[in-house]
């Protein structure tokens, strides 16, 4: 078994929004990643799967709960581990257009983590940058251009060039493909495997396309405001889903076989995701459950091992709970 690599227990993240009321965006999760293993994070828009991106790495703290990499606590690391903690850690952020500085050019993007860790410096550095930019399929010409010159697929690209150059060992891609051409998502997945397979490479894998999660991750994490329904091998999760909010995600991907998508029958969701600032009572997916039993709406459901590396929070699996 590989290395426990990041480790998160009880996780919240919790917002203030005025009047006394709190936005639950993450609300006490727990799982780990191993070494070099993807593991994805799905679930619809506003479940909270980019704020806990974003608190594992630190951009945002922890209103409760410890993220652990390496052995050592994320969110009591403090001063010049800070600085080794940043350069093991890195993230590729949703929009390829907002995230790179626009009065840079590529060269100067790219290196800015070099220059602020001090590994590369005068040649060695421009050298480190074409080197880095022909691994992610563009070439040393590009680096003297501005990002607005670039396609949306290239600008990712480029993206991904900054998260490899401090040489990290984990990767949080925070939907890296959403605001890509549907042909340029696939390439930039494929990027993404291959640079795994040389480097070595540790990655959460956040996304909303359920069809794409599955061809880079080895397990699958699904979430459902703010709280973690699920967790499984890839495998299993799209062969034997057990949640019912899982079952539903699952049968709206599109089949490419005609006849089998005809036939089939979707799993339609009644009303809307609940506000985070006011949940459910119980468990958070009751309210549009079509298999919500009336100690759903009293008990939140406990996180359990329903099969063997097969995880989740539903009273159905509950050995202890006797279904009338």
């Amino acid at each position: 078994m590989p290395n426990k690599l990041v480790e998160v227990k009880n996780l919240k993240k919790h917002f203030a929004v005025g009047r006394g009321k709190v936005l639950k965006a993450v609300n006490d999760i727990s799982f780990d990643v191993y070494e070099g293993e993807t593991l994805g994070l799905v679930g619809e828009s506003g479940c909270g799967k980019s704020t806990t991106g974003r608190t594992i790495i630190r951009l945002y703290e922890a209103t409760e709960g410890e993220v652990f990499f390496n052995g050592e606590n994320v969110h009591k690391i403090s001063g010049k581990k800070i600085k080794d903690f940043n350069r093991k850690m890195q993230m590729i952020f949703q929009d390829p257009y907002a995230s790179l500085n626009p009065r840079m050019k590529v060269e100067d993007i790219i290196a800015e983590g070099m220059d602020i860790h001090g590994i590369y410096k005068g040649e060695k550095r421009r050298e480190r940058v074409f080197e880095l930019l022909e691994t992610v399929g563009l070439n040393k010409e590009h680096a003297t251009r501005f990002p607005h010159e670039f396609s949306g697929g290239q600008r990712q690209r480029i993206g991904i060039a900054r998260a490899l150059a401090v040489d990290p060992e984990f990767i949080i891609a925070d939907e890296p493909i959403s605001a890509l051409d549907v042909s340029i998502q696939a390439q930039v997945v494929n990027l993404l495997k291959e640079l795994q397979k040389e480097h070595g490479l540790t990655y959460l894998f956040i996304a909303h396309d359920l069809s794409m999660v599955k061809h880079i991750s080895d397990r699958i994490g699904v979430m459902y405001l703010g709280a973690m329904m699920e967790l499984a091998d890839s495998e299993d999760l799209y062969a034997e889903p057990l949640h019912p909010y899982t079952k539903a995600l699952l049968s709206s991907i599109p089949l490419p076989d005609p006849d089998i998508e005809e036939s089939r029958e979707r799993i339609i969701l009644s009303g809307d995701v609940p506000s985070p600032i006011s949940p459910p009572s119980g468990c958070p997916f009751r309210t549009r459950c079509p298999e919500a039993m009336e100690t759903c709406a009293v008990k939140n459901p406990e996180w359990l091992e329903a099969r063997p590396n097969h995880f989740v929070a539903c009273h159905l699996y509950d050995p202890n709970l006797h279904k009338e």
